[in-house]
């Protein structure tokens, strides 16, 4: 009995570290997504983080854009991801190191994160940050997204992902966003939000 005690303690002070890292009110969040031109599904999940959180925020743009056309985007994309092809991104965050908190998000691209979003994660260090992940998809999930930005990032301490399914035309996920409240209690359990 003594040990059963002792485990439901030791469950309860790691859980509430958990909660209370993620939620410390002085830490400092940036929210950095990558988001295709046509649909604009992540950049309005982002935005809709950014504005819950009162986040800094930054566009990852690849140098040289992909196709706006659906079919060639597939296509180019599928490309690069099999040849693990880190294309190179404009600009950079100032001031990385002054973060604690990093939203990362990425549409679903063949199963994985686009491949901007790999560069980004590839040209910084993010030993002792925290890193959340979320990304957009057309039914395929999370896939490995999550999972490929872990092996990007084996150092950081990453939470609970998102994962919301992507509309057309773009004010559908936005309507989506605003009246669900999967978002918000996205936020409240990784401890993010009261």
């Amino acid at each position: 009995m003594k040990v059963f005690y002792s485990v439901i303690i030791l469950l309860c002070m790691l859980m509430s570290s958990v909660k209370s890292y993620a939620g410390d009110k002085d830490q400092k969040i940036l929210v950095v997504y990558y988001s295709w031109s046509e649909g604009k599904n992540t950049e309005t999940l982002a935005k809709f983080i950014q504005e819950k959180t009162g986040a800094d925020i930054f566009e990852i743009e690849a140098v040289k854009p992909y196709p706006s056309d659906y079919n060639k985007c597939v296509e180019v994309a599928k490309a690069d991801i099999q040849a693990g092809l880190k294309p190179a991104i404009k600009g950079k965050v100032q001031n990385l190191d002054q973060y604690d908190v990093i939203f990362v998000g990425t549409p679903n691209w063949w199963s994985t994160m686009a491949p901007p979003v790999l560069t980004f994660l590839s040209d910084n260090d993010f030993t002792g940050k925290t890193i959340v992940p979320f990304c957009t998809h057309g039914g395929g999930g999370e896939a490995r997204c999550f999972v490929d930005m872990q092996k990007a990032q084996p150092n950081a301490k990453f939470l609970k992902g998102l994962t919301v399914r992507g509309h057309k035309p773009q004010a559908d996920i936005d309507e989506s966003i605003r009246k669900s409240n999967g978002v918000n209690n996205w936020l409240k359990e990784i401890g993010v939000l009261d």
